[in-house]
């Protein structure tokens, strides 16, 4: 596996190559020095070898010497001297940085690379996957609602007040009344269900009469002429609340009744109404817009708002229980992708063609990111940052460099020798 090192490390890896080509170069310096003092004292003496040495060793440090130019010259001035040419990193780091961003986003975020990255990954199934096991979909389920929780408090409540109003009233003006309350109806007249609604209302109004009968006896006593005898009033009374009672008691017995057919024809009636005529729709609208501009609206707007804070709020601390319902519902779409390839497919590529959306429009925002960082480094440190990061291989070129003209410098002065 690829171990990638800190800068620090690195700074001193290139220490340490440096000091070792630097020291190469100068054992060679050494080498060639000793044998051309010897050599120029002792010319007649001078043995075979020594001429071998030294012409190596001269050839070695030319080479080094040459190398270390060329290896120093990227980053500053040899030797503090203006050459032309030197000090190229820091002399044209803005053009090098803004070639850097252009590489990077002409050859890592392509388009056809991000999707032949893209095309194996099987990002929706591994998300299935994932979301499949209990401590994950417990993770994202609280993550969701805990998120949800702390933005509701972020919101000021006033706000959050009248924007549920508004948006409840809204949806309920789009809504068309009478339709569904005609729907509502039907449902109700299944199974003919509607009749044990006629009975509680029978049973209701006889509850009513029985209760309120010395009401209904001051009433027909308050509304008769004076001079008709209290007598008459009590016989009138008697056959009111009896004719009322007898006639609930049959509805409710007797199953034929004729006021339940009147009861079936008035409901269906009124349901049709609701689904064809104009007038009874518009009357429905209009109780409707009654009905929302009434301040028991608002009220079931705030009460609505402070049950779902309340059950929100649970969820906002560091402790805070699991949303079981948000989590199960979480399980049951990843075991419902998981039975479906189809769907992860679809998944795959919705997720692939967001993914190389997002990159084709920042791409360049990328590049210029990269241009403008390194447009903003100090010449000196981004040359020395360059360095480091490079810098100890090309400390083996140096070493090479030393090598090589070494063995260069041998072979020539063989060549020399035996065309003598």
């Amino acid at each position: 596996m690829l171990v990638v090192k800190d800068d620090s490390e690195k700074a001193r890896q290139f220490a340490i190559m440096q000091r070792r080509a630097t020291a190469l170069l100068a054992v060679f310096a050494a080498v060639f020095v000793v044998t051309a003092v010897y050599s120029h004292r002792n010319p007649a003496t001078a043995p075979f070898w020594m001429g071998l040495v030294r012409a190596t060793a001269e050839a070695a440090m030319v080479g080094g010497i040459a190398d270390w130019f060329a290896v120093t010259a990227l980053f500053r001035h040899p030797m503090g001297l203006p050459i032309p040419h030197t000090a190229i990193v820091a002399n044209r780091k803005d053009r090098i940085g803004r070639s850097l961003g252009n590489f990077v986003g002409n050859n890592f975020l392509a388009t056809d690379v991000i999707a032949r990255q893209l095309a194996g990954m099987r990002l929706g199934h591994r998300a299935a996957t994932w979301l499949s096991e209990p401590e994950h979909r417990q993770r994202v389920a609280r993550a969701i609602a805990g998120g949800v929780a702390r933005a509701a408090e972020a919101i000021p409540r006033e706000e959050l007040q009248a924007t549920v109003h508004v948006t409840l009233v809204s949806q309920l003006r789009k809504a068309h009344v009478a339709p569904i309350l005609a729907d509502l109806l039907s449902l109700a007249t299944t199974d003919d269900r509607h009749h044990e609604m006629l009975d509680k209302l029978v049973t209701l109004v006889s509850r009513i009469v029985q209760d309120n009968k010395e009401l209904i006896r001051e009433r027909i006593t308050r509304e008769s002429p004076w001079w008709v005898p209290g007598a008459v009033d009590d016989k009138l009374f008697q056959k009111i609340v009896v004719g009322i009672e007898r006639t609930l008691t049959e509805v409710s017995t007797n199953e034929q009744h004729p006021l339940r057919e009147q009861f079936d024809h008035a409901l269906r009636g009124f349901v049709d109404k609701l689904h064809s005529s104009p007038e009874t729709i518009a009357r429905a609208e209009a109780m409707k817009e009654k009905l929302l501009e009434h301040p028991a609206v608002g009220e079931l707007s705030d009460a609505l708002l402070g049950a779902a804070q309340t059950s929100l709020a649970k969820y906002a601390g560091p402790d805070a229980p699991s949303p079981e319902p948000l989590e199960r519902a979480i399980g049951a779409i990843a075991e419902r992708a998981l039975a479906s390839e189809s769907f992860l497919r679809d998944v795959d590529q919705a997720v692939e063609k967001l993914i190389l959306g997002i990159v084709e429009q920042y791409r360049p925002e990328v590049a210029e990111l990269i241009a403008r960082t390194v447009e903003g480094w100090d010449a000196t440190d981004a040359s020395r940052k360059i360095e480091v990061q490079i810098g100890r291989d090309l400390q083996f070129i140096r070493i090479n460099g030393t090598l090589v003209g070494g063995l260069v410098g041998l072979l020539l002065y063989l060549i020399s020798v035996a065309a003598r």
